[in-house]
């Protein structure tokens, strides 16, 4: 099982955690989240970020989510990629980790490309025709 971890802003990954437990009714397994705060030294929560891959690194690898591409808790995640063992991706939301979650037994490339995927089709423009027609179903 691939394990998952998500380096944000704030509370913004135990959020993540939080809403995707209530979207699958349990708490994932093999999941968790660094936090990083403007108070926080990069260096200091590098050690914290290395050992929480460490954890969740069963054999099949470790993908690594992160919310905005360049701020801090990024350039953390960026720190901690080893391809094909440790994969990161940028942008993180709900059904980009919904995702992730549901084909974490798949290979590591797998689960990285359906986890991009997901995040991308979850951005849609709701005044659309498509998603218009899709509502009156």
């Amino acid at each position: 099982m691939i394990g998952i971890l998500i380096v944000s802003h704030g509370a913004f990954g135990e959020a993540l955690i939080h809403c995707a437990s209530h979207v699958l009714s349990k708490r994932p397994t093999r999941v968790r989240q660094l936090g990083v705060t403007m108070h926080d030294d990069p260096e200091a929560i590098l050690p914290q970020a290395e050992e929480l891959v460490k954890q969740l690194d069963e054999g099949q690898g470790v993908l690594v989510f992160t919310d905005i591409l360049g701020a801090t808790p990024s350039n953390i995640a960026t720190r901690l990629l080893a391809p094909g063992r440790v994969e990161g991706v940028s942008g993180v939301n709900l059904p980009m980790l919904i995702r992730a979650l549901t084909y974490r037994e798949e290979p590591l490339a797998a689960v990285t490309a359906k986890a991009i995927s997901g995040g991308q089709a979850g951005v849609v423009h709701m005044n659309t025709d498509a998603c218009n027609a899709a509502n009156r179903g």
